[in-house]
């Protein structure tokens, strides 16, 4: 028993870990989003989104197939999956770009990436398929993006996970998400011997 408490009135011993707050679904956003916007910066999101697909075709290119597809770590993407995520995400992202920007405050549903991951075998698929899927989603969705004007980049819809984001959120998370998943991909392919 623990006679350290508050009023001295005695509890069960608990691990200290065990009482740690377990923090709230805004403050697991906020560090979310901020650890986003950190990849990205000071850069412009439309620079950021217009170069993304040319780098990875050129990672793909420098390390090939068999590379791609080494799991270096364990329980960890291997970078060919990390290509299929981003590939997932330009379609996603694209969806809810349009549906904020057409529907009056419409919901945007969550996704879980590591069964999208798996459930579409990404590691068995071509590396350089993948980049040329993420090279075509992404110049479709550019198109939207550039054309957006700052009223349309005000827009609101409902995230099921993080709440409100506005188109202008979207695109700017979506920037930082390439760089996050740029260096992600990098590290790993550091850490195949």
């Amino acid at each position: 028993m623990n006679a350290d408490t508050p009023g001295g009135i005695p509890f069960p011993d608990i691990p200290e870990d065990a009482m740690a707050a377990t923090p709230t679904q805004e403050e697991t956003t906020t560090a979310y989003r901020q650890r986003i916007r950190g990849f990205l910066g000071n850069q412009d999101p439309l620079q950021v989104l217009g170069r993304t697909a040319d780098l990875l075709g050129e990672i793909v290119r420098n390390h090939g197939r068999a590379r791609m597809q080494v799991r270096p770590i364990e329980g960890k993407w291997t970078p060919c999956e990390v290509l299929g995520h981003l590939c997932d995400c330009e379609w996603v992202y694209g969806y809810r770009a349009r549906l904020i920007l057409c529907e009056e405050h419409p919901a945007i549903l969550g996704m879980d990436q590591d069964l999208w991951v798996a459930g579409q075998r990404y590691n068995e698929r071509e590396p350089i398929e993948l980049a040329e899927e993420f090279h075509y989603l992404r110049k479709h969705n550019l198109r939207l993006w550039r054309g957006l004007s700052p009223e349309e980049l005000a827009r609101m819809g409902q995230h099921s996970e993080r709440g409100p984001e506005s188109l202008g959120l979207v695109r700017t998370m979506l920037a930082g998400h390439d760089l996050l998943h740029l260096d992600q991909m990098q590290r790993l392919l550091m850490a195949i011997v």
